[in-house]
């Protein structure tokens, strides 16, 4: 048996108990766990800074995925504060009625079982899709990239001992510290282990499901995320949303990568252009976007075709101008990647039209795209933001981890 073999029976053995733990026992994991983070800070920061040091060919996005500070391990432990706030998704009943010979039928709120979640360089998924998961009463495995190994073993250390402080079983949280692709292809071809593998990751890792996932998948793919300046946008605003959804941090999947803008609003670019410049960014503009940077001095380089459906991942941001509220659409639709898109427009019936015709995760009207996360919308801490239709669509929280069965009480029916 392989070593991934191993840790899927061990976590698959856990998912009972698990699912059976009441909530205030499952919330004193959690409260435990960030006691932890907080009093073993400065050992995880220490093997952060172990990781950092051998990930010179590292882009700068991924270096700061990577990273961890007081500052972001703080986060985390407010983000497992929110999730052990959060009302228990399990147990939940709601009762539909009563079938033709009179038993009763609800449906009851039950957890997925075992998840599997593969994802790059980036320690604070591993504390918060534990917490997400011990929350929702499920076992997890993670995979997460070699770069970032030790800073993840010591976060595990951390759940670990969260969980031990209750009594449930550690198996309900392992760490896959193989880094080879055939440990995620064992992860994909698990099934009647694994209930439902997230990929979190680029083009890729999705390849390689694609090629080899056998159990339940949802997508949480590349984010070649949109903003849409109309021609009735209010100017000022436009810029702000703008130049928010690029450079508030570059390599986030939420991060806008493509910026269109209608023919009537180009002038904003004598504002936005030079801001972006002095942010850092590298613009690539079509024509007429080139155009009007260059009579303000900003220098851009040609967008070659394959930029329009890059996740640039960094400073990088394309820009385009268009013609028409049809041809932003039309864009969106042949490039966008079902994650974010945003359009900017004092004019209702436009935005309205863009929200319903927009097929994203995510569609916003006057805000910024950086805005399509868990916490920032009011939902709560998240798994991700799901790409895939099925079962869930945009940030992926404690509900899209649980699934309901049906529950039926009789008396003695059968059926004639």
């Amino acid at each position: 048996m392989t070593p991934v073999l191993e840790l899927l029976r061990r976590a698959r053995a856990a998912t009972g108990p698990l699912a059976r733990s009441n909530a205030d026992v499952r919330n004193a994991a959690l409260e435990a766990i960030s006691h932890a983070l907080t009093t073993q800070r400065s050992e995880i920061l220490r093997a952060n800074e172990a990781d950092l040091a051998e990930a010179n060919d590292l882009s700068p996005a991924l270096r700061d995925r990577l990273t961890l500070t007081e500052k972001r391990l703080h986060e985390l432990v407010r983000s497992l504060d929110e999730v052990r706030s959060q009302a228990d998704p399990l147990g939940q009943s709601t009762f539909l009625g009563r079938g033709r010979s009179g038993v009763a039928v609800s449906r009851v709120r039950i957890p997925l079982g075992l998840i599997g979640i593969v994802y790059e360089a980036r320690p604070n998924v591993t504390v918060e899709c534990a917490a997400l998961t011990l929350k929702s009463g499920n076992a997890v495995i993670l995979r997460g990239g070699k770069e970032a190994l030790r800073s993840n073993q010591a976060l595990l250390r951390v759940v670990h001992e969260g969980i031990d402080a209750v009594g449930l079983p550690r198996d309900a949280v392992s760490l896959v510290d193989t880094p080879s692709r055939e440990a995620v292809i064992e992860l994909l071809r698990a099934v009647g282990q694994v209930d439902l593998v997230i990929p979190r990751g680029g083009a890729a890792l999705m390849a390689l499901v694609d090629e080899h996932a056998r159990v339940p998948v949802i997508r949480h793919g590349r984010g070649v995320c949109h903003v849409y300046v109309d021609a009735k946008a209010d100017e000022a605003m436009a810029i702000e949303i703008a130049f928010n959804a690029k450079t508030q941090r570059p390599g986030v999947c939420n991060a806008t990568e493509t910026l269109l803008i209608h023919e009537g609003r180009v002038g904003l670019l004598a504002a936005l252009g030079p801001r972006l410049a002095a942010a850092g960014i590298e613009l690539r503009a079509d024509g007429r976007a080139a155009r009007e940077l260059s009579n303000h001095q900003v220098v851009s380089r040609p967008a070659a075709q394959e930029d329009w459906d890059t996740e640039f991942l960094g400073p990088i941001l394309a820009i385009k101008v268009v013609s028409s509220l049809d041809e932003a659409i039309e864009h969106v639709a042949g490039h966008g990647t079902h994650h974010t898109a945003a359009i900017v427009t004092s004019d209702e019936p436009s935005a309205e039209r863009f929200l319903a015709e927009v097929d994203a995760s995510c569609v916003l009207w006057n805000a910024s795209t950086r805005l399509n996360d868990g916490g920032e919308l009011g939902l709560g801490a998240e798994m991700g933001i799901s790409t895939s239709k099925l079962h869930a669509y945009g940030p992926m929280g404690l509900l899209a981890l649980t699934t309901e069965k049906l529950v039926v009480r009789g008396s003695g029916q059968v059926r004639t």
